[in-house]
This record gives structure tokens, C-alpha cells and sequence, in this order.
């Protein structure tokens, strides 16, 4: 297990507890490089969305047990915040709360030219992940299947 994982574990049983007794759901821990500062930062979600309350009544409360617990060696800023509406979909649980929503999907490499598509999410599994495009016609739309080491990003599009 790398560092980074063990991190994201460690600090999601920390975090579990205080979740629960904030009425928030964790939606993702990260522990990231950018620049040269690292990064802890933890996603939280609820019905309705999340106020700016709730992340800091959260944010003082793992604080406060990852001093105690003091397992990370690095200087690290901690964020916790609402994985907005444009969320990433990195896990499971989060495709399968998005089946039959609209998502963006990016590839590694083109697919007949093209690294972006747009979809419904429809069906997911081990290995794949099956986007609808609408159709120009009141038909069903065209089921493509992606195999999941070639997408790079898959969220929610963002629907002003």
C-alpha cells in the first residue's frame, strides 16, 4: 500500500465517526501533490448539498483528530469541501448513484478521433462503463461501452 492510500484510509476512519455525527456522507479523500504543497482533501455530501457550515464543522472536527493521531509526515493543507456539481465519478457507489444521469467522459486515447463524449450514464460494471447518446429522433439513443482503463475522467456535466 502506497503512502497516499494508506493516508486516505487512515484519515477516512477518522473522518467516519464525525461524518455520522455531522449528517454528511463522505464522498472522496485525496491526498495530492500540486506545486510543491500536499494536499488532504476530504469530500463531503448530503441530500440537499452541503453548506459551508457543515464543512467547517467538520473541518475543525477531523482537524482536531488528525493532530491527535499524527500520522502524517508531510505539512499538509487540509480542504473539506462539496464535491460540487461536476463531480468526478472515481467509485462505484458514485456510478451508481448517477445511473441515468448526463456525464462527460474523456479517454486517454481517441476513439475514432474523439477523447470527449457526452451521454446518459446507463449501466456499469467491473470493467465497463455504457454511455446512451440521445438520438435525433424520438428512438433510442446509441449505447457506447468504454472499457474503464481507457477513460481518463468521467462527471457530471454541468447544466445551466
Amino acid at each position: 500500500m502506497s503512502k497516499r492510500e494508506n493516508y486516505e484510509l487512515r484519515t477516512e476512519a477518522l473522518l467516519a465517526p464525525i461524518a455520522k455525527a455531522s449528517h454528511v456522507d463522505i464522498y472522496d479523500i485525496e491526498y495530492v501533490r500540486e506545486g510543491s504543497e500536499q494536499y488532504l482533501r476530504c469530500y463531503i455530501d448530503k441530500e440537499g448539498g452541503v453548506a459551508i457550515d457543515d464543512c467547517e464543522l467538520v473541518s475543525r472536527a477531523l482537524s482536531d483528530a488528525l493532530d491527535k493521531e499524527d500520522f502524517i509526515d508531510d505539512a499538509y493543507i487540509l480542504e473539506v469541501s462539496s464535491p460540487g456539481l461536476g463531480r468526478q465519478l472515481k467509485k462505484d457507489k458514485h456510478l451508481e448513484k448517477s445511473i441515468g444521469e448526463e456525464v462527460e467522459l474523456k479517454t486517454y486515447k481517441p476513439i475514432d478521433g474523439v477523447r470527449e463524449f457526452t451521454g446518459f450514464l446507463t449501466a456499469f460494471d467491473e470493467n465497463t462503463i455504457t454511455i446512451e447518446t440521445p438520438s435525433s429522433n424520438e428512438g433510442e439513443g446509441e449505447k457506447t461501452v468504454f472499457d474503464r482503463k481507457d477513460i481518463a475522467v468521467i462527471r457530471l456535466t454541468l447544466d445551466f
